[in-house]
């Protein structure tokens, strides 16, 4: 057996090109499927935010806490 039957015509780089397209399709097919599973929320980018919002507040006296 000599590798997929119905890409016989294609030449090395033609399917070169049809794994890699379908390489990434698979990739980004379980990365949305995982955002969609755990509810799509970027919780370490939240948390980076909270924390770079009050280092703001503590060097800043000016700015006024967000309650």
């Amino acid at each position: 057996m000599s590798g997929f039957q119905g890409l016989s015509f294609l030449g090395p780089k033609s399917k070169n090109a049809v794994v890699a397209g379908g390489l990434t399709a698979f990739v980004f097919g379980v990365y949305f499927y995982t955002m969609k599973a755990v509810g799509g929320t970027d919780e370490l980018q939240m948390a980076i935010d909270k924390f770079e919002d009050q280092k703001q507040v503590e060097t800043d006296p000016k700015v006024t806490a967000k309650v």
